[in-house]
């Protein structure tokens, strides 16, 4: 059995990469803070939350260990709010993004990790990352900055990783320009606090944008066909 923990799973590529992989007869656990209509094996959490992260993650791979041949986490829940020039933006709002953004997938990553090393099926991390994490954006601050740092999470995970006799595959892949409810939040931005407004607008209106459906499709194929240590820590979803 297949065994996939997705987080962020209530909207957008989260949701349909669970409806996918249980459409393919995988074991799909959704976490969100949310739980969808008549969505089961779902579990409700605030990620931004993190002092029981570890002891959730270990609780759903216990539930599932039996008669697993593999288990994958998706770190997919990510906000890229607060949108502002550093000097603009809430330290709260900072603060917030940096646990949902960054301190979740370390902890889920480290608790999954520890969890598994004896565990000698297949063991994969995919980490949502973005192309923001890789190149700088005004108004951005705080969401290159987190993205940045998951991509370079990722790059120390698999270092360490290749030493271990049973070791967990781990890549963060940057997803591409999708039609999600964080565009909507990108485009109701005011161009003060993100001068590439209108950039984004045009994204929409020229039809450019990916829908969920098919980076999740696309996302899906990529998990299941390639070679993660082949592909290396660092990818994106658009070279394959």
């Amino acid at each position: 059995m297949d065994v996939y923990i997705v987080t962020g799973a209530s909207k957008g590529i989260g949701y349909e990469l669970l409806k996918q992989l249980r459409d393919k007869g995988s074991k799909a656990i959704g976490i969100a803070r949310t739980i969808p209509e008549g969505m089961e094996d779902f579990i409700a959490a605030d990620l931004s939350i993190t002092n029981r992260l570890e002891e959730l993650l270990a609780s759903v791979i216990d539930d599932n260990l039996a008669g697993a041949t593999s288990f994958t986490l998706v770190n997919n829940a990510g906000m890229v709010d607060p949108i502002g020039l550093i000097g603009f933006v809430n330290a709260q709002d900072i603060a917030g993004a940096i646990a949902l953004n960054l301190t979740a997938p370390m902890l889920l990553s480290n608790a999954f990790i520890a969890q598994l090393k004896d565990f000698e099926g297949t063991k994969r991390i995919v980490n949502i990352s973005s192309g923001a994490g890789r190149n700088a954006y005004e108004g951005w601050g705080t969401y290159c900055t987190t993205k940045a740092g998951l991509d370079h999470f990722s790059r120390v995970v698999a270092l360490e990783q290749a030493n271990e006799q049973f070791p967990v595959d781990i890549v963060a892949i940057a997803p591409g320009i999708i039609d999600t409810g964080m565009q909507e939040t990108i485009r109701a931005s005011g161009e003060e606090a993100f001068p590439l407004l209108g950039q984004f607008i045009g994204y929409k209106e020229q039809g450019l944008l990916s829908t969920a459906e098919q980076t999740a499709e696309k996302l899906l194929m990529f998990m299941e066909k390639e070679d993660f240590q082949a592909v290396g820590s660092i990818a994106d979803i658009r070279n394959f």
